[in-house]
């Protein structure tokens, strides 16, 4: 298993100047084609909120809107936020289509701009865990979500494909100093560190998303066009460097590919989790 510890950075990263970089590596690409494909955590997070009809929800670092429109197909009252507003457009335009009544404000995960204990329900999918400041990331959605509520996550795990991905992007494009990795939320100390003192119970369901392509170089070719992280290591790195990125890609494929056809289907684990606040 990977080890990941909670203790703080050793050192003290310029969260700005690196959220500044992070909306500019989620701009790029489109990663709105990542997130449609991921629709089916979106429901099932939304099913396994069990909130009330009309109830005020929030979905934090929405993307292009997975959450928002599952949480809106069940009637809940949904505003979706994210700081990277080309990503909010995404997601308004796919409500437009389908007629759905959700309110979209672009927001700093790290510093919400709504209330104490505003909603009912607060969410995440594979979004607050990239903040950089992940300990007042974790305080605004308990900050936000009244007592009672619930706060649902969709995180990917350290040991799954997604998880294994970005650390094999980290070993060519090293990350800031400092900066703690992502797939820390996809584990139980962290949870239950951060969340875990305003908690009444912490329900975790180890899930996998399939990615499914005609094959492992399709797989890679796609996430080099259009997925910000992957996007942006390519192009901090130049023809050697490249190649060689490209070919830890192929083999973390191959090592998590259950195809035996020639095509790629890789699962990625990923944890459900359910926080009731006390």
């Amino acid at each position: 298993m990977t080890n990941l510890s909670n203790t703080e950075p050793p050192a003290s990263p310029d969260y700005q100047a690196i959220k500044n970089k992070q909306n500019a590596t989620w701009a790029s690409g489109d990663y709105s084609k990542i997130g449609i494909m991921l629709q089916i955590v979106g429901e099932e997070l939304a099913e396994a909120m069990k909130l009330t009809p009309e109830a005020n929800a929030l979905d934090v670092a929405a993307g292009n809107g997975n959450a928002s429109l599952a949480m809106a197909r069940r009637r809940y009252k949904v505003t979706s936020t994210d700081y990277v507003g080309d990503l909010l457009a995404r997601g308004k335009a796919r409500a437009e289509a389908e007629g759905l009544d959700i309110q979209f404000q672009v927001a700093d995960a790290e510093a919400l701009p709504f209330d104490d204990a505003s909603f009912a329900g607060v969410v995440s999918t594979f979004g607050v865990m990239f903040a950089p400041n992940q300990r007042a990331a974790a305080a605004e959605m308990i900050r936000v979500c009244h007592p009672g509520g619930r706060i649902g996550l969709a995180n990917w795990t350290p040991d799954g494909f997604i998880g294994a991905l970005l650390t094999t992007i980290g070993g060519h494009v090293p990350p800031p100093a400092g900066l703690q990795s992502a797939a820390r939320w996809g584990t139980r100390d962290f949870l239950q560190a951060e969340f875990g003192a305003a908690a009444a119970s912490i329900d975790i369901e180890l899930k996998q998303f399939n990615f499914r392509f005609p094959s492992a170089q399709v797989l890679v070719d796609f996430f080099r066009t259009w997925y910000g992280p992957v996007h942006k290591a390519f192009a901090a790195l130049e023809g050697e460097q490249q190649k060689a990125l490209e070919a830890d890609m192929l083999a973390l494929m191959a090592r998590f590919n259950s195809a035996s056809d020639g095509t790629a289907i890789i699962a990625s684990d990923y944890f459900e989790v359910i926080i009731t606040k006390a």
